[in-house]
């Protein structure tokens, strides 16, 4: 049997989504997280030199993986949460890749260090990007009828997308108002047993 060993610093959130898949897959793994003064520590451990990353011990051998999306999909493979046939798990991939690009937006309007730019950048993201893409997703919701953005039920882009619309903060009920697809889907995952668990216990993490 596997062993899973997720590396990333304490308080950072990169890596949720794959503690999500774990925890939605009821998959036990050691959740290593470490503060940057030790990085130096754990930086020679990790296969591409960056953090997250995974260590996998199967059959005697260990097997290192990084990026925190390359992750996901491996590990949400591995717990039939990545769709059913080669089809779906490429429509999942597709909406995996938008909420990455939708998560890169919201994360170049929190790192800008410029006020008047990063006002700039936050106007298009909750008055342009943000919109246009809940309102593609919340289609594909409505379309395939399962609640879900895939016919065959709950996958990591569910979960990914549920994680990014939590940096939202206080701003995900209003993002969310006219989608009613899209607050079904949040809500559905967030009640999930094994999630909701997770929510409850989990440190507190930050972007």
């Amino acid at each position: 049997m596997a062993e899973y060993k997720l590396y990333y610093f304490n308080a950072k959130a990169r890596a949720e989504i794959i503690r999500l898949i774990f925890a939605a897959a009821g998959q036990k793994y050691e959740d290593i997280r470490f503060e940057r003064e030790q990085w130096p520590e754990y930086k020679q451990k990790a296969p591409l030199g960056q953090a997250p990353f995974l260590e996998v011990e199967l059959n005697g051998n260990t097997f290192k993986l990084g990026q925190s999306v390359t992750i996901a999909r491996y590990v949400a493979r591995k717990f039939n949460l990545a769709g059913k046939g080669d089809e779906e798990q490429a429509e999942v991939e597709m909406y995996g890749d938008q909420v990455s690009d939708l998560l890169n937006e919201l994360v170049k309007v929190h790192f800008e260090k410029d006020e008047t730019r990063q006002n700039e950048l936050r106007k298009k993201f909750h008055e342009e990007i943000l919109p246009n893409t809940l309102k593609t997703l919340d289609g594909k919701i409505a379309h395939n009828g399962s609640g879900y953005l895939v016919a065959s039920g709950l996958t990591w882009a569910d979960l990914f997308l549920v994680n990014i619309l939590e940096w939202l903060g206080d701003k995900k009920e209003a993002a969310l108002a006219n989608f009613s697809n899209l607050k079904s889907l949040d809500e559905k995952v967030r009640s999930h047993p094994r999630i909701a668990e997770w929510l409850e216990k989990r440190p507190k993490t930050e972007m």
